[in-house]
């Protein structure tokens, strides 16, 4: 049975407070959650699967915490869904910790992946990096940024984090966004997959190197016209980068197994 429960807010957060869906439903897990977020002056929205999408409409939650074993539903056809209709941050904490699984969730739409058991202090350590990944602060640059950036036919507004290409807007999520942000910003220059992880996911992301590979995937799904030159190019082993203006990419190492698919688009 579903169960709705609103947390209050604290004097940390007086005005809105972050509001978390929880999709999960083993009941102890789903306490465990709520009564931490809850002290912590977060809003809660609970579901044990069923009328998920009614709720995101109605609710517009911050973040999605999702997990992938719900007895009346598919956990990534969801995540995928949630995707499709909204760039809400999604968090899977699932009990299921194979490669695959965790690499599947991420091209169905998924911010981030935990595996069950956790510890809570983890969990809450890496909402925090989602959130802020995916709903910055605003901050005054420490020098003075170019509004957008020009790459072929496509147009990167790095003020409204709008991205059209050929003149069609082009939905990303915010990870992809900083995802292409940091590389159109240093177009160029080659950054390794660890430079990637710290600058876009955070220092304690470093070892999640399947982050980098699936989304730069979805990246090249929404951006690379079929046939056309690429955008990204995978140096094997070492990095990926936007090839400067006039650069010959022909000699561009082939991609990884995972930049080749072709996951399901986030929009």
């Amino acid at each position: 049975m579903e169960r709705l429960v609103r947390g209050a807010m604290t004097p940390s957060n007086p005005v809105t407070a972050t509001k978390v869906l929880i999709i999960e439903d083993d009941p102890n897990i789903v306490d465990l959650i709520r009564s931490n977020l809850r002290v912590r002056g977060f809003d809660t929205v609970v579901s044990a699967g069923t009328n998920v999408l009614a709720l995101l409409d109605a609710e517009q939650p911050d973040m999605v915490l999702l997990d992938l074993m719900l007895p009346e539903a598919d956990g990534f056809e969801l995540c995928c869904q949630i995707r499709e209709r909204s760039t809400v941050a999604i968090i899977v904490v699932s009990a299921r910790g194979g490669e695959q699984d965790k690499v599947t969730a991420l091209n169905m739409g998924a911010d981030d992946y935990m595996t069950k058991p956790f510890g809570i202090e983890e969990l809450l350590a890496r909402i925090r990096a989602t959130l802020r990944r995916t709903r910055p602060a605003a901050e005054v640059p420490a020098e003075p940024a170019p509004v957008w950036i020009g790459i072929d036919g496509l147009r990167i507004n790095l003020a409204s984090e709008q991205v059209h290409l050929a003149g069609a807007e082009v939905r990303l999520t915010p990870t992809e966004f900083a995802l292409l942000r940091e590389l159109a910003v240093n177009r160029g220059t080659l950054l390794s997959r660890t430079h990637l992880l710290r600058r876009v996911w955070g220092q304690a992301y470093e070892t999640e190197t399947e982050y980098v590979r699936v989304y730069i995937s979805r990246l090249r799904a929404k951006l690379e016209p079929p046939g056309g030159q690429p955008l990204i190019v995978t140096r094997k082993g070492t990095g990926y980068l936007i090839p400067a203006e006039g650069h010959h990419v022909a000699g561009a190492d082939s991609p990884d197994l995972a930049d080749r698919g072709r996951p399901p688009q986030a929009d």
